[in-house]
């Protein structure tokens, strides 16, 4: 056999060795490490405190008198042989003093293996299940991830030509008077509208800002005209405190809010959907359809007292 041949063996052996290695599962691992642990520690101490001090007492020999009658101390001979009784008797008490190792060592040894176990668990994250966590973590994980998303930035004004169709559409929005500018919104609200206008387009169906902020003024000639545009009066939408935007789909630079366009309301549908997944409010579900208006999700005197704090 070449040296060659001799190498390409040796490398086909440690990939097959590899290869085996990395079939094996980590949850394996762990188990398999403290039971050799486990093993070797119970072979320590039986080697060493509990089956060697049996042997030591079991093989010491015990001198039995052939006269069990009283013998006088002073009848002893000072030449007799010396009786191996004491080294007995020693060895025995060594091993009853002891005998509290026996018991200290197992649980010691069994306190350090946990110790490694709950470490190893709590570091590799073996010990929990996501589908487990409780309800404040997990919350508490989305915030952290919301704190690390990268903040959004809204997107360049549409030229007024865009809205044309649109205020012909339903003069009553007098859309043309509309407040559409983005710092006048709450700014985690405006984060929420932005992404879901992200995934809008991802589906095919670019959304531009309608109206942002409305004042008390506004809304109550919205609330008091001739067409019924909106049941909320001054104070009582969440437009004015910045909890609320009306979106519409985009088409060809046009903005579309006919609800008889299958496309437009192809949008509105698709904007429900990825509201509700944002966790917000969607005014397509409503008594008084309004398919185009997000919010805020709560009632609007718990998120003023939730602002307020």
């Amino acid at each position: 056999m070449t040296s060659l041949q001799i190498k390409s063996s040796i490398s086909r052996n440690l990939l097959v060795h590899q290869s085996f290695v990395s079939k094996i599962p980590m949850t394996l691992i762990v188990p398999l490490v403290v039971a050799c642990i486990v093993l070797l520690l119970f072979w320590l101490g039986w080697r060493y405190f509990l089956g060697g001090a049996r042997l030591q007492v079991e093989q010491a020999p015990i001198a039995i008198p052939s006269n069990p009658t009283f013998v006088p101390v002073e009848d002893i001979r000072s030449d007799a042989a010396p009786s191996r009784l004491p080294g007995a008797a020693s060895a025995a008490r060594g091993w009853l003093q002891n005998r509290w190792l026996l018991w200290m060592v197992p649980l010691l040894s069994l306190s350090l293996v946990g110790g490694v176990v709950a470490i190893t668990l709590h570091f590799g994250g073996y010990h929990q299940d996501s589908k487990f966590i409780p309800n404040e973590y997990a919350h508490g994980n989305q915030i952290r991830q919301a704190l690390l998303e990268e903040k959004l930035v809204p997107p360049p004004p549409l030229p007024p030509e865009a809205f044309i169709d649109a205020v012909a559409e339903k003069p009553s929005l007098a859309l043309d008077k509309a407040d559409r500018d983005w710092s006048k919104m709450d700014p985690a609200f405006v984060q929420d509208v932005l992404r879901v206008m992200e995934k809008m387009k991802a589906r095919g169906f670019p959304m531009v800002l309608l109206e942002g902020f409305r004042s008390a003024e506004r809304q109550n000639r919205l609330a008091g005209g001739s067409v019924k545009v909106t049941q909320a009066k001054g104070g009582e939408s969440k437009h004015q405190y910045g909890l609320a935007a009306d979106l519409a789909p985009v088409r060809n630079g046009k903005v579309v809010i006919s609800e008889r366009d299958p496309w437009a309301m192809q949008a509105y549908t698709a904007l429900g959907e990825e509201s509700k997944a944002a966790g917000l409010g969607w005014g397509g579900v409503w008594s008084f359809r309004d398919y185009g208006h997000v919010e805020r999700a709560g009632s609007l005197r718990a998120l003023l007292a939730h602002k307020n704090k």
